[in-house]
């Protein structure tokens, strides 16, 4: 398989190459524009309760799309739902934790599920995080660019900037009571601690849903 991630890193397009056989699971409705001898096949992956984990657990779509080249080479291009980056993560069985709305899609041999945060996550916008394992590629993006930073110590992100991070590195989620938002009270911080990589975007939904609000629209007083 071959890929190449199209203009990066305002409005970035995922274009993915099959040979005959090969495949790419994604989010649905993820798919932009397909070339070649491409079939879609539609499935929950894993079964209807893991389809509804994701969907009303970890924010992510009920239903997943597989597709696959037969017969062939194709070419299926791939873009998030939000303005931003998309990044190429090779995943070599080890786990990679993701905020919700991160995923894009990855090779067939990685699986993605919800994991529950504890009660810690009674401070995040839900209890569950998304969970990828195994092997291959993984593609997930943010809203902006996305960096990754090598933490080794101690490294504090407002939570509406996290899209990403390695299992090894401890995290723990507080309230900055002096930083008032102005629709969401406490400021919302991820705190990591120990070695590893997180990835950050550089803008907030949460910040753009603060700066739409006053220009929703509003029935009338009369």
């Amino acid at each position: 398989m071959q890929y190449e991630i199209l203009c990066q890193p305002s409005f970035s397009v995922l274009e993915v190459g099959l040979r005959s056989g090969e495949s790419i699971v994604a989010e649905a409705g993820a798919m932009a524009w397909m070339e070649g001898p491409v079939a879609t096949e539609t499935s929950t992956r894993g079964g209807v309760l893991s389809g509804l984990k994701r969907k009303a657990l970890a924010g992510e779509s009920f239903f997943q799309n597989t597709y696959t080249a037969q017969g062939g080479e194709g070419k299926v291009a791939l873009a998030p739902s939000s303005a931003g980056d998309i990044v190429a993560y090779e995943m070599k069985g080890a786990d990679l934790f993701l905020e919700k709305g991160a995923y894009l899609a990855s090779t067939e041999a990685i699986q993605c599920d919800s994991k529950f945060q504890g009660l810690k996550g009674l401070f995040n916008e839900g209890l569950f995080i998304l969970r990828a394992t195994g092997s291959g590629m993984l593609f997930f993006g943010g809203y902006g660019d996305v960096e990754a930073v090598d933490v080794d110590g101690e490294y504090t992100i407002d939570n509406g900037y996290a899209v990403a991070w390695e299992p090894q590195l401890q995290y723990r989620l507080t309230k900055a009571r002096k930083i008032r938002s102005f629709l969401f009270s406490d400021q919302l911080l991820l705190s990591f601690s120990g070695r590893g990589k997180v990835w950050v975007q550089s803008r907030s939904p949460v910040s753009l849903a603060n700066w739409v609000w006053p220009f929703r629209p509003q029935k009338s007083s009369n």
